[in-house]
């Protein structure tokens, strides 16, 4: 098991956090996703490390910016 926390630039609300889980769930091998709105975390968890393009092209596409990885 592989975990990996990155923090995202932009989201003001619940339904941001929403989005970016849906997205970042979506990808392939992720098992589960944790968002926290206050600090911007976003916390993946996987089978196998995933390459954070993959998680930020999630995150892009959920409108938000990955501005890092923690």
């Amino acid at each position: 098991m592989s975990v990996a926390t990155y923090t995202v630039k932009g989201m003001t609300c619940g339904h941001c956090v929403s989005s970016v889980r849906e997205e970042v769930g979506e990808v392939a091998g992720v098992t589960s996703v944790e968002v926290d709105l206050a600090s911007g975390l976003l916390t993946v968890n996987s089978d196998e490390p995933i390459d954070a393009a993959r998680i930020a092209a999630a995150v892009e596409e959920a409108g938000y910016e990955l501005a890092g990885r923690s």
